[in-house]
């Protein structure tokens, strides 16, 4: 590659010290060019490094220091330009100070990247990441100083570049969504459905090849398509902020599949985009947005603000730990080491005032300039530390709290961290939901056989009052799930015990090893026509138990389909088909009526508001009627007591009163619905129930019998059942009734 050319300092104007990053601008004087504005506080000097297509680097020094913010106006820098950051200073990593100009830095405000890192032009991507990534001389004898010698390798080469993106006749990445129309779906009505832009379309035959794997083929009308049939109102995008993949994975001829290694928190992943990387891949991830919206279906994001790419101490240096190591990572009282709270190597200080407009900026952009409609924090117990513990008055989460547009997007919390105290299920505080672990877990241990009783799983269904009713919480502060992209899928969870993770490289070491599964007694796939169908049955219990819980429910895209990954319960790293979707399991007679049975739970979760309350229950009687607005029934069609919520069994009814729903609609008028009675009934054996008498019901109506393959179509005449009447419920289902009145 041929050396940098130096630039005088007077070619560089003053610039901007606002908005930080490379903004594409016209001058007062009508001169076009860009802005550059970079927090570097302890740094001595900046250049930006501006990069041709033949990869000749040209440096400018920024000579502007305003508030810790080095900034210079290039004229003639126009959109598509790409460019990198050098940044002068001490190298004593004794002290926390790990500058080093050699290493050609990401810009954290890039709006777009081009390239990967490791990977050189015209060469296939090294067996390892090149050691010219590395701030210290990597694989130094004396491993007591291991990161502490400056490495003088120039990384440029190995580097991906940000691109300066905008203001190009025609160019729609800088619209202002004024012709998009959110679904701005309420939380009460929301069903979630966690996918992976890649893994959801990359065999979809529907979708034309070199549109597979990216945001324009999940825009397109076969993926839509789907999405809209089963009835989902959002989906849950894994993490679409420019990611790396890391070492260990590279060596291994793997890839970070997921994406939670996040280093560009303004860019779409670039290895997404289908229509280019200088740029076009902001105006393709605009366009999926407002196909999904057109569609109704709303757009979040899986965001990993708790750490980055560049790891340990160990790690790479790639933007923040070469533009100000101290100022963007916790680092323990050796200031040589790193605060980890996320498991992978380094926390980012979010107490620190430059990290928190770091972050707030990002999600800014994603929703006012991208148009996305919320966000799910990975591991977001880690933002909410304040100088070591989880603070519920973090400063994160007080200026997320009075943010104008912030506070008005959907907000979900990972509630925990790996750290000391890190665990804060129902400690979260108003606008914010949480995944709900403890659904998750109590679902699976009755349906497995687990439980000793059924108190929890009573907490469970209704909303899980016990974590979140306080403070003026909802039940929809409760994202109820079974599976999600970490763990089996949904139809491994009945066919496997044990992880079989050995595809990752790490000798099955990887991955929980509480798994909450049960195999139906049998490991592994079965041509058992007896386990199989009781597998069939056991997917159908989930599903259905799921969707009528009140709370949020998120489905995990391919579940509905009976997607499996052969027992990998970490697939982080399978960038391949164990990950991706097998759309021709929907031609499958065996699975096809599972994503039916879930569409059909979907619509009528949607047709009744019932199922979707907004209010906590009281269990008390309501309204008109006298009856409880809740009600919890024995088998023997009695309301359950004290002792019997303590019994051992495997047997609940839950009855809710449409009659007495505490809510209006908008015009004041108080919402009266269709009252509903279920049965989950967990143990092998049939059990004869009796169905509650008046004034509960005159009748009951069959609408879910998980003990049938397949539901009788709509427009079928319903099963019918006189109040009082016993009848035989199969072995581990559910039956859901309608309650006719008298």
């Amino acid at each position: 590659m041929p050396g940098p050319a130096l630039t005088p300092p007077s070619t560089v104007r003053p610039g901007s010290p606002t908005p930080l990053g490379a903004r594409y601008r016209t001058g007062p004087d009508g001169v076009a060019g860009t802005n550059f504005a970079l927090w570097a506080g302890g740094a001595e000097a900046v250049e930006i490094c501006l990069f041709d297509d033949e990869e000749h680097e040209t440096r400018h020094p920024l000579t502007e220091l305003t508030h810790e913010i080095w900034h210079g106006f290039l004229p003639g820098v126009r959109p598509g330009q790409r460019y990198g950051y050098r940044v002068h200073g001490r190298w004593d990593p004794w002290t926390g100070a790990r500058w080093n100009p050699a290493k050609l830095l990401l810009d954290p405000y890039a709006r777009a990247v081009d390239g990967d890192f490791g990977a050189t032009v015209g060469a296939d991507t090294p067996p390892a990441l090149p050691a010219q990534l590395y701030g210290h001389v990597r694989d130094w004898p004396q491993q007591q100083i291991a990161d502490t010698v400056r490495d003088e390798q120039d990384s440029a080469p190995y580097v991906p570049k940000g691109v300066v993106v905008g203001g190009d006749p025609g160019d729609d990445t800088g619209d202002e969504w004024r012709d998009d129309r959110r679904p701005k779906t309420p939380w009460p009505d929301s069903v979630l459905y966690e996918l992976h832009v890649r893994g959801f379309t990359m065999r979809h035959p529907g979708i034309p090849e070199h549109l597979r794997g990216t945001y324009a083929g999940l825009a397109h009308p076969a993926a839509l398509e789907h999405l809209i049939r089963l009835g989902v109102t959002a989906v849950e995008l894994l993490p679409v902020h420019q990611f790396a993949h890391e070492d260990h994975l590279v060596r291994r001829g793997l890839r970070n599949y997921w994406g939670y290694n996040s280093i560009g928190y303004f860019a779409p992943h670039a290895g997404y985009a289908a229509t280019g990387t200088r740029g076009q891949q902001v105006g393709e991830f605009k366009r999926m947005v407002r196909a999904l919206h057109d569609a109704g279906i709303e757009v979040i994001l899986d965001v990993v603000y708790n750490h980055t790419a560049e790891a340990g101490e160990l790690g790479p240096t790639l933007s923040l730990r070469g533009i100000d190591n101290r100022g963007y990572y916790r680092l323990q009282d050796d200031p040589r080491r790193y605060a980890d709270y996320t498991g992978c190597g380094n926390t980012l200080h979010v107490v620190q005032p430059q990290v928190l407009r770091l972050i707030t900026d990002s999600l800014r952009y994603w929703v006012t300039e991208m148009g996305v409609d919320g966000f799910r924090f990975d591991l977001a117990a880690a933002l909410a530390r304040s100088m070591h513990d989880v603070d519920m008055l973090s400063p994160f989460l007080a200026v997320i709290a009075q943010d104008p547009v912030l506070r008005r997007v959907k907000l979900i919390a990972e509630p925990w961290d790996v750290g000391s105290g890190g665990y804060q299920v129902g400690a979260f505080p108003p606008l914010w939901t949480e995944w709900n672990d403890h659904y998750r877990d109590t679902v699976r241990d009755f349906w497995r056989g687990a439980q000793p009783d059924v108190r929890d799983l009573g907490y469970r269904l209704s909303g899980s009052s016990d974590l979140y009713a306080w403070g003026g919480r909802r039940p929809y502060a409760s994202v109820n799930f079974i599976t999600a992209h970490d763990g089996f899928t949904l139809r491994d969870l009945v066919t496997y015990e044990h992880k079989r993770n050995d595809d990752n490289g790490e000798g099955n070491r990887d991955g929980t090893h509480d798994n909450r599964a049960w195999n139906c007694g049998t490991e592994g796939e079965s041509d058992d026509p007896d386990i199989v169908a009781l597998r069939g049955r056991q997917l159908r219990n989930l599903l259905t138990t799921l969707l009528l819980s009140t709370g949020v429910p998120m489905l995990v895209a391919g579940d509905e389909m009976g997607r499996t990954q052969h027992g990998n319960n970490n697939a982080y790293c399978q960038d391949s088909p164990v990950s991706w979707l097998d759309w021709s399991l929907l031609d499958d007679p065996r699975w096809r009526p599972l994503a039916e049975l879930a569409a059909r739970l979907i619509a009528l979760r949607r047709a009744h508001p019932v199922l979707r309350r907004r209010a906590f229950f009281s269990g008390r009687p309501q309204g008109q009627s006298g009856l409880r607005d809740l009600a919890w029934f024995t088998a023997a069609g009695t309301e359950m007591t004290e002792q019997d919520w303590y019994a051992p069994g495997a047997t609940l009814g839950m009855y809710l009163s449409g009659n007495d729903i505490p809510q209006r609609d908008s015009q004041g008028v108080r919402i009266v619905d269709d009252s509903f009675l279920v049965f989950l009934h967990a143990d092998h054996r049939p059990r004869t129930v009796t169905l509650p008498g008046q004034p509960w019901a005159a009748e009951y109506e069959v609408v879910i019998d998980t003990s049938h393959d397949e539901q009788p179509p709509p427009d079928t005449p319903a099963e019918r059942h006189p109040a009082g009447s016993t009848l035989t419920v199969p072995g581990r289902s559910v039956l859901l009734f309608r309650a006719v009145p008298g």
